[in-house]
């Protein structure tokens, strides 16, 4: 079947065949670590890559990820080479069942609209369904008699060995067949990256070019998480040309799959002679009952988030967090009576808020922060608006407020506050910064904040879904007084990084939802170029096996090399280290 030229969403993947056999037979099995009998010969490989990738396609209708698209479009900069100068944003799940758009961003927000303007006639319009095709070089025909296989080399891809081919289609085999490499592990030959375009779109439609990245979140099993699209001077219309760099993330995969059904088969007999005799037994005061319905709702709240798959369960990161706002709280002597957590939202637009004493702050917004003074200036605002007692409604207390569909979420839920409270709580941050440990370091989130001043025509990446915007197209809202004292921004200095890209902080495993500080140490600078503020950047994961498949990787890396006995392979492989 023929790839569709950015047609909907609900389209991708739809009419799925059964759950697939052998190792994907099922989400939560425990499949084959290693094949029975290893091939040796290029044209074995290919035939089990080929079957590995249509279990793949059938197993995927088994899943019900969140998907994310970004897209910046780039203009020339003199100095920087090119800065984003407008972008798209797109929330849903990848339904492979449905025939729905199951967009979490509302009614109102058509895809046209979501990544595309429909009031600019002739402009470039990105659909989103577009991006997500991408995690496959094709749904129902990558076979043989609709592609050509070529051996190229042996490569290593973090942990990973693979033998790597390159793939064109026959000659009339149709438009929208996959043109480009694939990497495929060479243990049981899951293909776990893809690289290159669809062909022959057509008349006024486009394929991009993209880099699709699988990982092995379960032994045996490599499932689609990032996308990395790009194109530069890209012709389209009469005269008119885009460049554009996009990226695209799954998660929530374990979502489905996950549940407390186990906790009912588990009994708990108490003696009957036993009670509880300590003093917190005793009926709660008036201000402890208030207290506990506000917290009922602030649970509530975080559950149905975390669910949904736009909160990370807790984390050793949460806690990282938490060390600020301690940090913010014993200088300035508050009560921690009723202590204040953090959580991380998953997704990439900047904006952080409070759900009682929670503070949510996203994963765009941690991943561009530069330093801890900065981080603390974020979390000082929402510590602000606990302290001066600006709370989430209690009507979420209430447990059949919360059964509402996930793609719901952000038209029942909104923690934003008024103009005044916003102020309020500015007001109050900047007291308890005075304070800190952070006192004489506010320059660089003032900086920050001038960085952000510089990018406010991205609307997508500058508007919240559940909280307070930082920003907006007329300027920085979020304690602008602190950018007076901060220096001047200068483009060219290498050693002033008001800001980081996107993606370079925290990362998210795409099974479990879990949130954890990215480990690699900085790399300096060669060029102003590399700063690439609030940008969308290529993805480069380091592949690693889990459970029974991390037992085989010494194995696999000693395999016979693979024979050239096929017409439509190269005459020696090549192997890099």
């Amino acid at each position: 079947m023929r790839v569709p030229k950015l047609v909907l969403l609900a389209l991708l993947m739809s009419g799925l065949g059964s759950v697939a056999q052998q190792n994907l037979s099922a989400p939560n099995s425990a499949p084959q670590s290693k094949p029975a009998e290893a091939p040796v010969t290029a044209d074995q490989v290919i035939d089990r890559m080929i079957e590995r990738e249509q279990a793949l396609v059938k197993n995927l209708d088994s899943y019900d990820p969140v998907v994310e698209t970004y897209l910046q479009e780039m203009r020339p900069d003199q100095q920087l080479g090119s800065v984003p100068d407008s972008d798209r944003y797109f929330l849903g799940r990848l339904d492979v069942m449905n025939e729905d758009e199951r967009s979490f961003l509302g009614k109102t927000s058509r895809f046209k609209k979501i990544l595309g303007g429909v009031k600019r006639t002739y402009s470039m319009q990105y659909n989103p369904v577009g991006f997500s095709w991408m995690i496959l070089a094709d749904r129902d025909d990558f076979d043989r008699k609709h592609y050509d296989f070529k051996y190229a080399r042996r490569e290593f891809l973090g942990d990973i060995r693979c033998i790597v081919f390159d793939v064109l289609p026959r000659k009339g085999s149709g438009n929208g067949r996959f043109t480009g490499r694939v990497w495929a592990e060479d243990q049981n030959f899951n293909i776990v990256r893809l690289n290159g375009t669809y062909s022959n779109a057509g008349h006024s439609q486009y394929f991009f070019h993209f880099d699709s990245w699988r990982l092995n979140m379960q032994p045996g099993l490599w499932l689609p998480a990032y996308v990395y699209s790009e194109e530069s001077n890209m012709h389209y219309g009469i005269h008119r040309e885009v460049s554009f760099k996009a990226q695209t993330r799954l998660w929530g995969y374990n979502l489905k799959h996950e549940g407390r059904e186990s906790e009912l088969t588990q009994v708990l007999v108490d003696s009957p002679g036993v009670k509880d005799q300590s003093a917190a037994s005793q009926d709660a005061t008036p201000v402890q009952s208030q207290r506990l319905w506000e917290q009922q709702a602030e649970n509530n709240v975080l559950e149905k988030l975390q669910r949904a798959g736009l909160v990370a369960p807790s984390s050793d990161m949460d806690k990282v967090l938490e060390t600020v706002v301690n940090n913010l709280e014993i200088t300035n002597n508050i009560d921690n009576s009723w202590p204040v957590r953090c959580r991380v939202l998953l997704t990439a637009p900047l904006e952080s808020f409070h759900v009682g004493h929670t503070i949510v702050i996203s994963r765009g917004l941690l991943d561009t922060l530069p330093d801890e003074a900065s981080l603390a200036m974020v979390l000082s605002h929402e510590l602000g608006h606990i302290v001066l007692g600006h709370k989430t409604d209690s009507k979420f207390a209430f447990s059949d407020r919360m059964l509402f569909s996930d793609e719901a979420t952000y038209q029942k839920f909104g923690f934003s506050h008024s103009d005044q409270e916003e102020l309020s709580a500015d007001k109050k941050a900047i007291e308890l910064l005075q304070k800190s440990p952070y006192k004489d370091k506010m320059a660089s989130a003032g900086l920050f904040l001038k960085a952000l001043a510089s990018r406010t025509s991205l609307s997508g990446l500058l508007t919240p879904h559940l909280g307070n915007p930082l920003a907006n197209a007329k300027g920085v809202l979020r304690m602008p007084e602190l950018m007076t004292s901060a220096p001047a921004l200068e483009a060219g200095k290498l050693d002033q990084i008001p800001a980081l890209p996107l993606g370079g902080r925290v990362k998210i495993d795409p099974w479990s939802d879990r949130a954890e500080l990215t480990k690699a140490p900085a790399v300096p600078l060669a060029s102003a170029r590399e700063k690439m503020i609030f940008e969308v950047t290529p993805v480069f994961p380091h592949l690693s096996r889990q459970g029974l498949d991390a037992n085989a990787q010494a194995t696999s890396a000693v395999q016979q090399p693979v024979r050239q006995e096929s017409a439509q392979t190269s005459p020696s492989p090549q192997t890099q280290q």
